[in-house]
């Protein structure tokens, strides 16, 4: 069975943010649509720029009435463009930014205006280029002053200048690495639940694959039980009724338990039509560790055995094992495993011959499971056919419970088939 993973599906963090928040982080800001949020922000810097800037104008007119008038008029246009321009600061903030800052030298009307670009500048751009609109800006407070002079000397407003143009900086920086935090931590807040989603989908992949592997056990033990009967009532055409209606009971109990386990396997291989939520991991992950079906041990191995035995197999069964109740779950479903694997080629390759099951071992030591069969002098007729795959699935699962798994022919002629598990608390 070959376990396939669909890729994460990707992200598209630009349709699932708010549109202000990518505005405001520097992502997606040309041709971003202007949020409920971003018309209030924008009708407030407006007014409250033409508002302020309105006031500072009015100052400096009071306090030097000698303005010439085109000198005015200049501010009062240029001052209002700039306030205008702000509705426009967030697709283009350091084009608007510079074309202010020429304005800004001779307008009071642009002062207000000029600060909230420097702060968008610092919002939505690097810091380096911040920085350089801020110089730029702090380069016209000597001209503004030499246009308008109040009396009070140049450092005194330029150290003023200065320190309202850090502020503003600052708290541009501060917002943008804020909202950059945002938009990363929501970022991978949706990264987190596609790879929840990825997880969930392996676990169950990974769930299926190990159950297709215990149904080639399951089935191939049932089938190859079924060939032997149906075998024997091939060739003793001298049995009795009496006979052959037990050996009919033992095919038809065998078949309608292999068509019960085989539907409930293909109904956990089938896949799930209702979506996967991230609380299925856990739930997942325990049906991993500790399958519901099947889930056999030590103590059914006695009645794998009497099955054998019911088909016409010799078999000689010896249990060592002290505290087999303290053996590990995991451990003595692949000793199950390994015992049906072994009665079920015996039978296979083997017919007729007598097989050997010897356990032993303690549960703080190593469990080992063999099961022994002389060969036949010829080959066997009357095999069942499988895919020869057994012993390949049987050595990876015994690879995975951390054990070693041999067979072969040995000296004394007889197959073997030799499981040695770790079984330490």
């Amino acid at each position: 069975m070959t376990t396939t993973v669909s890729a994460p599906p990707e992200v598209d963090l630009p349709a699932l943010l708010p549109s202000s928040l990518l505005a405001e982080s520097g992502a997606g800001t040309r041709g971003s649509r202007r949020s409920v949020r971003d018309w209030i922000v924008d009708v407030l810097c407006f007014f409250l720029s033409l508002s302020l800037g309105a006031a500072i104008l009015l100052g400096q007119e009071e306090s030097a009435p000698t303005t010439p008038l085109w000198l005015f008029v200049a501010d009062v246009a240029f001052g209002f463009l700039a306030c205008l321009a702000l509705w426009w600061r967030r697709r283009w903030p350091v084009a608007i930014a510079l074309a202010a800052t020429p304005i800004s030298a001779f307008s009071g009307l642009s002062s207000f205006a000029v600060t909230v670009m420097v702060f968008t500048v610092a919002v939505h751009r690097r810091a380096r280029v911040a920085l350089l609109i801020a110089a730029a800006n702090l380069v016209t407070v000597p001209l503004y002053y030499v246009l308008r002079p109040t009396g009070e000397p140049l450092w005194i407003n330029l150290i003023i200048g200065t320190l309202i143009t850090a502020v503003v900086l600052g708290w541009g920086m501060f917002a943008r690495s804020r909202r950059q935090l945002v938009v990363s931590l929501q970022d991978r807040a949706l990264r987190a639940e596609t790879e929840q989603q990825l997880r969930v989908d392996q676990a169950r992949q990974l769930e299926r694959t190990r159950i297709a592997r215990e149904m080639h056990d399951v089935l191939a033990h049932r089938i190859s039980l079924l060939a032997v009967h149906a075998g024997a009532l091939e060739f003793r055409t001298d049995a009795s009724h009496e006979q052959v209606a037990a050996a009919a009971g033992v095919i038809r109990a065998n078949a309608h338990q292999a068509l019960q386990e085989l539907r409930e396997v293909i109904g956990v291989l089938r896949e799930d039509a209702r979506p996967a939520s991230p609380q299925d991991v856990e739930a997942t992950a325990v049906t991993t560790a500790a399958p519901e079906r099947p889930q056999p041990g030590l103590a059914e191995i006695p009645a794998l055995v009497a099955e054998s035995t019911g088909a016409g197999a010799r078999v000689a069964y010896r249990c060592e094992v002290q505290g087999a109740d303290d053996v590990p779950g995991s451990l003595a479903r692949t000793a199950y495993r390994v015992v049906q694997e072994g009665l079920t080629n015996a039978r296979k390759h083997a017919p007729g011959m007598a097989i050997t099951v010897t356990l032993d071992g303690d549960p703080g030591e190593d469990l080992t499971v063999e099961i022994a069969n002389p060969l036949p002098a010829w080959p066997a007729t009357t095999t069942v056919p499988g895919a020869g795959l057994g012993l390949v699935g049987l050595g990876e699962r015994v690879q995975l419970a951390g054990g070693r798994l041999t067979h072969g022919r040995a000296a004394d002629g007889w197959f073997r088939l030799r499981a040695v598990l770790p079984c330490r608390r």
